[in-house]
């Protein structure tokens, strides 16, 4: 589940700090408070003034066409979301209806794969997402 829980963060928390700088963002902000207040009722009031400084990053950095600062947004919120759903896995399916909501074209609206493989010995593992070939001499 960490990779899966990795993936979904990364997707949202690009997602959040890229809508947040839209018209969408009153959306963004009430989808995100319902989410935390789930669990974390306690601290909406914080979260809520996270998005709001999130929001003022943003915006002056589109403005100011500072791409390190929107992207170091994206980063916090993708820490967030990903400690989030650490703590509660059950967020999961939530939080892909809510970027299936937010932003229906996002990967996280799909299934995620995930692969585990082990080896011993001298024994081999080969992994692909899609076709493999493998030529041995």
């Amino acid at each position: 589940m960490d990779a899966e829980i990795t993936l979904l963060a990364g997707t949202a928390g690009t997602t959040i700090a890229t809508l947040l700088a839209t018209e969408t963002w009153n959306s963004v902000r009430a989808g995100v408070l319902a989410l935390w207040r789930r669990v974390r009722p306690d601290h909406e009031a914080g979260l809520a003034a996270q998005l709001d400084a999130s929001r003022r990053d943003v915006l002056e950095a589109g403005a100011a066409g500072d791409e390190q600062t929107a992207a170091e947004v994206a980063a916090e919120w993708r820490g967030r979301v990903r400690r989030l759903l650490e703590a509660h896995p059950e967020l999961v399916a939530d939080l892909r209806a809510l970027l299936a909501e937010l932003a229906p074209d996002t990967p996280a609206a799909a299934p995620a794969v995930v692969q585990r493989a082990e080896a011993a010995g001298s024994s081999r593992v080969y992994q692909a997402g899609r076709d493999l070939h493998i030529g041995r001499p």
